[in-house]
């Protein structure tokens, strides 16, 4: 797992290293973007289409979704309440708070289960993310982070959710997976081909995306709790509601490391979009990003092998 974790890190390293030495003829926010929509119109669909519509659904698929829905729960209500015990400002308790409580779960997390587990996690990994962090965080996180937010837009999480083109495929595949339509060798070549390129590209998008000059000092004690919560509570929540609902050995395993994930990239949007303080999210990533090269490396020697 470690040395796993340690490629991770290269690929993250080499977007880091080409926001800053990319052709200067286009600016450094246009690569990332240019990479991230690729993969999020594109390449990611293309993926959830060909992963779900292969994948069997059935009730294991929604005790996953209960794991992921009981992580974020219990995380948010942790992090409410540890909230009272600092002096924070209204942006910055919503910018903790989607911190604490949404797990890298898609940008990081597939790319380290199926090193670690294999391709059998990927369906895993998508309905732990788009069956529940996903619709939770396009409704009640949008719907918070416009609470706590300077921005004072008129929200419409519904409209939110119809522009995530991976909950689309996940409908398309759900109905096709349902009607036991048969995919044909072509397109299944097709969207594996497409899907290849979502690995690489999702760590080189995370790299570019870690801001590692927001780091600050007085941040640390507003982010120690984001810290505990996000890579040490949450998995242990995941653990413990897995195992009450039986969940098979390697499914559990791959929640768990699902729900010990640092910080995701993609509050930074929100956090911009909403009027949170995104200097003290971009925070977070880089702190949980990094100590979760040593923490998910002992939950996976913890975990029973998949």
């Amino acid at each position: 797992m470690l040395s796993t974790m340690m490629q991770m890190g290269l690929l993250i390293a080499f977007g880091t290293l080409w926001r800053i030495l990319a052709p200067k003829h286009i600016p450094a926010l246009a690569h990332r973007r240019a990479l991230t929509d690729l993969v999020f119109f594109i390449l990611l669909p293309a993926l959830v289409l060909d992963v779900i519509w292969g994948a069997p659904i059935d009730f294991t698929s929604m005790k996953i979704s209960l794991v992921a829905l009981s992580t974020l729960a219990v995380s948010a209500l942790l992090m409410i309440i540890s909230l009272r015990f600092f002096e924070t400002s209204r942006p910055q308790k919503g910018a903790l708070l989607l911190a604490a409580v949404f797990p890298n779960a898609t940008y990081l997390g597939l790319p380290v289960t199926d090193q670690v587990l294999g391709k059998w996690s990927n369906s895993v990994v998508l309905q732990f993310d788009l069956f529940a962090c996903t619709p939770v965080l396009m409704t009640l996180g949008i719907l918070m982070a416009n609470h706590f937010g300077a921005d004072g837009r008129e929200v419409h999480p519904w409209r939110e959710l119809r522009k995530v083109p991976p909950l689309w495929a996940v409908a398309v595949a759900m109905l096709l997976n349902i009607l036991e339509v048969p995919r044909p060798e072509l397109v299944h070549n097709t969207l594996t081909t497409l899907s290849g390129g979502v690995v690489p590209l999702m760590l080189i998008a995370l790299g570019m995306s870690i801001r590692w000059d927001t780091m600050r000092l007085r941040f640390l004690p507003k982010l120690l709790p984001v810290t505990v919560i996000s890579l040490l509570i949450a998995p242990v929540v995941a653990f413990g509601v897995s195992h009450g609902l039986a969940l098979p050995q390697h499914i559990s395993t791959a929640v768990v490391l699902l729900a010990a994930m640092p910080t995701m990239i993609f509050g930074i949007v929100i956090c911009e979009r909403y009027g949170l303080d995104s200097a003290i999210y971009a925070a977070a990533v880089f702190l949980t990003t990094v100590i979760s090269i040593l923490t998910l490396t002992v939950w996976f020697y913890f975990l029973p092998p998949a």
